[in-house]
């Protein structure tokens, strides 16, 4: 397929599912007389996806709205460039996600997150990190590495850290012009961290998408502190369409609404309540935590967590 045909099909995708319909006329504009003008031309696959996304961004600046590269040839399932199979084995592979949850001394629990995938695969593993951090006196979550997801599974995660259903999202559709309402869950396995223990997230610039929706909706709950650097800033959910055998094109078809604010993170990043260098914010945020463990007693089985707590924070200096 030449260029001409790819940037055909890519305009095909934006006039049919961009979310911001005027928008998508700007860059099917844009894109055609780029295209007349040879910035395409005699480009290699990987050449011709890095400037096309560059082109796709400079109208206004959607981080989700990408021409992606793949070395593998693209399969095409239900019209999307991915195989459920090989995206589940990726999942398996990269431990759900999760790269680490564990109990940190002083009894602070620590859920460090890379990717979300949805419940149907990562599910279990999930609610096992939630399970075995339940009884920690305090959470950090960090996610400053975590490049986003499923909507369901920052829903379940929520679910963990809340008492009742809780509406944190919606999400208009263009497709369908509907708006569909996100909730925590009634229940989850396993047992839940809770709604009265505090919670910090640590982000990061990298930290994007479904990561800034577990951030900034638990900052808009009032359910949890931020710690880090400012967001990637992308709130626009998006679907891929197979391009051509090595090429996909990723278009933002919706847009979050938050409850609270009415409006998202997009193009601005989730602000974080307490800024610090991302390099600085699991010390922290820890040393709010250990704070935090300090006030609740020193005596009986609390002895030997206070001593913990005191030994971890003066570690931090």
């Amino acid at each position: 397929m030449d260029e001409r045909a790819r940037i055909d099909d890519v305009c095909r995708r934006l006039r049919d599912h961009y979310v911001f319909p005027d928008v998508a006329e700007k860059l099917t504009v844009f894109l055609r007389a780029r295209l007349s003008d040879g910035a395409y031309a005699g480009l290699d696959d990987q050449a011709f996806s890095v400037a096309v996304t560059e082109d796709l961004q400079s109208v206004n600046g959607d981080k989700h709205l990408r021409l992606r590269h793949h070395i593998d040839p693209l399969p095409e399932v239900d019209g999307q460039s991915f195989d459920p199979e090989e995206f589940r084995r990726e999942a398996e592979l990269n431990c759900h996600g999760i790269a680490s949850a564990r109990r940190l001394a002083g009894n602070v629990g620590y859920l460090e997150t890379k990717l979300f995938y949805g419940p149907d695969i990562a599910g279990e593993a999930l609610a096992a990190a939630m399970t075995l951090l339940a009884t920690t006196d305090a959470l950090l979550i960090d996610v400053r590495e975590n490049r986003g997801g499923s909507p369901a599974a920052v829903a379940l995660l929520i679910s963990y850290l809340v008492d009742e259903p809780v509406h944190f999202n919606s999400i208009y559709l263009r497709d369908g012009d509907v708006t569909n309402q996100f909730w925590t869950l009634p229940y989850v396995p396993g047992r839940k961290f809770g709604a009265d223990k505090p919670v910090w997230v640590l982000t990061g610039p990298t930290t994007f998408s479904g990561a800034e929706d577990l951030s900034y909706s638990l900052q808009q709950l009032d359910r949890a502190k931020t710690v880090g650097a400012v967001t990637g800033g992308g709130a626009n959910p998006r679907q891929q369409y197979k391009v051509d055998t090595h090429l996909d094109i990723t278009v933002p078809g919706g847009r979050s609404v938050n409850p609270v604010t009415g409006t998202n993170w997009e193009g601005v990043g989730v602000q974080p309540d307490v800024a610090v260098a991302v390099e600085d914010a699991f010390d922290t945020a820890y040393a709010f935590a250990l704070d935090h463990v300090l006030t609740l007693g020193d005596s009986g089985v609390r002895r030997p967590i206070a001593d913990e707590a005191r030994l971890a924070l003066a570690g931090l200096g």
